[in-house]
């Protein structure tokens, strides 16, 4: 075990990485909002991370809070600004807004460290504390899934109108979803360039927004379990392909192309859609029968 653990420690960070880049999208998706800018997010907890650590030497603790607090800020006022988009504007926008972090690391000058990025972002960051931060977030989401919260969210992102028309302040709801998708990814976004020691532009473009859709659609929108399941696939995933050669983006790309068809609820779907299928099944026929016989008779002619 702990020969394994030596030869995959960096992967084994990065998958619970990836799972806060991943809940960082499905957050605010959980609430209707059809935003990615988790990978924004992610792109400013990493620098701020690693500005904090090179210029004020904290380490990872505060360094990470750092991260996690100035994404959530941002977080706040994107919510705020594009709070009257919905659906493919909203989607489009905070695509731009990735992109828009984009173009700041590579002219940000000293501070983002220009095309060559940040180096020696050395701290003293370790596999507990990440299992620590990854927890806190789990934990939550997993209350956000329970009780009054979640069937307020459930109400937020099926119908609006109705939401609303009942005292829930559906807008308060969608700018907290930027705030914790915030959160998310500027934490998942400093520990990674803490783990690896460096940021560029190059991990902070597009294909990550590709990345983190792409865990979440097969793992599954609805539920952190399906943001954990699809982090897990999707970080060992390469690691698997490697036999293949060249052929590796090919064999990604359909995975991914066929769970978008046969598993249009992610794989968390198909795990409580198996359930429900195993659970109807060791019902007692009796029951079934008794339910048959107290349907009036003009329903059942």
């Amino acid at each position: 075990m702990n020969a394994f653990y030596d030869g995959h420690v960096v992967i084994i960070q990065a998958t619970f990485v990836g799972i806060l880049l991943a809940l960082s999208i499905q957050v605010p998706l959980r609430l209707g909002v059809f935003s990615f800018a988790g990978a924004g997010f992610y792109g400013i907890g990493a620098y701020v991370g690693g500005n904090v650590v090179i210029r004020a030497d904290l380490q990872a603790v505060p360094a990470i809070a750092c991260g996690a607090v100035a994404a959530a800020a941002v977080g706040l006022v994107l919510g705020l600004v594009l709070q009257r988009l919905n659906g493919l504007y909203l989607a489009m926008a905070t695509v731009a807004f990735d992109l828009m972090i984009g173009v700041v690391a590579v002219n940000g000058g000293e501070w983002t460290g220009g095309p060559t990025g940040l180096y020696g972002i050395l701290t003293d960051l370790t596999l507990p504390i990440i299992l620590v931060v990854v927890g806190v977030f789990l934990v939550a989401a997993e209350l956000s899934e329970r009780g009054r919260a979640h069937r307020r969210i459930e109400a937020v992102r099926e119908d609006p109108e109705l939401a609303a028309s009942m005292g829930i302040r559906v807008g308060a709801y969608r700018v907290v979803g930027f705030v914790v998708s915030g959160l998310a990814g500027g934490a998942a976004g400093a520990m990674n360039v803490m783990t690896r020691t460096t940021i560029g532009p190059a991990d902070v473009g597009f294909g990550l927004v590709i990345l983190a859709l792409t865990m979440i659609i097969v793992g599954g929108a609805l539920s952190w379990k399906g943001a954990v399941a699809g982090a897990i696939l999707f970080t060992w995933l390469p690691q698997v392909l490697t036999f293949v050669g060249e052929w590796q983006e090919l064999v990604y790309g359909c995975v991914v192309l066929l769970a978008g068809i046969f598993l249009p609820r992610g794989l968390y779907g198909l795990w409580v859609d198996t359930r429900r299928r195993l659970a109807a099944r060791r019902r007692p026929p009796a029951l079934s029968e008794q339910a048959h016989q107290d349907v009036p008779q003009e329903m059942t002619s």
